[in-house]
């Protein structure tokens, strides 16, 4: 394809004398430039150039987004997986365990070995499934971890030591020398 000038000089459109002083023209406007680095501004270009900048980030934004949904989805398939291999059974029921969920009491059938195991914090109760399962306090801390509003939140009794000291009668004598 030749070049506008020439498709102009055939379509009679220009001079041969215009087109060689346009040619001659912009050879001398482009030494000058060179000679004292002046950079001509394009205005296309500088347009073309934005727009590529906002469509990159745009495509970062995108990214972001994606990459957002799935580590979320990534970590929700985590707690699943955490919860359902470390799921603790309740034994057979002979106590119920009462516990407060959004402002709501509820109820699970437990022994009373593992209710004892929850007061004190060795189990925690988990939201899984539309119900309530009981994992241990370790897996209760990894699942805290990746998310809040899975583990129920509960008040915790210190268990009881008995003191069964057999020296608490002596008295230890405080001037000893060694």
């Amino acid at each position: 394809m030749s070049s506008l000038q020439d498709q102009l000089l055939k379509a009679g459109l220009v001079s041969k004398d215009n087109a060689t002083k346009a040619k001659s023209a912009k050879r001398k406007q482009a030494k000058i430039n060179r000679k004292h680095k002046i950079e001509t501004i394009d205005e296309d270009k500088q347009a073309a150039e934005k727009q590529m900048a906002e469509q990159a980030e745009n495509a970062r934004n995108l990214n972001q987004e994606k990459n957002a949904k799935a580590e979320a989805i990534a970590i929700q398939a985590q707690i699943k997986q955490l919860i359902q291999v470390n799921q603790q059974r309740t034994g057979k029921p002979s106590v119920t365990f009462n516990f407060t969920d959004e402002n709501k009491i509820k109820k699970i059938e437990v022994s009373e070995e593992v209710h004892k195991h929850i007061s004190y914090g060795l189990l925690a109760i988990a939201r899984f499934n539309n119900g309530f399962v009981l994992v241990p306090k370790m897996v209760a801390i990894k699942i805290q971890q990746r998310s809040d509003d899975i583990i129920i939140p509960l008040k915790y009794e210190e268990p009881e030591i008995e003191e069964d000291d057999p020296y608490a009668e002596y008295e230890i004598p405080d001037d000893l020398i060694w």
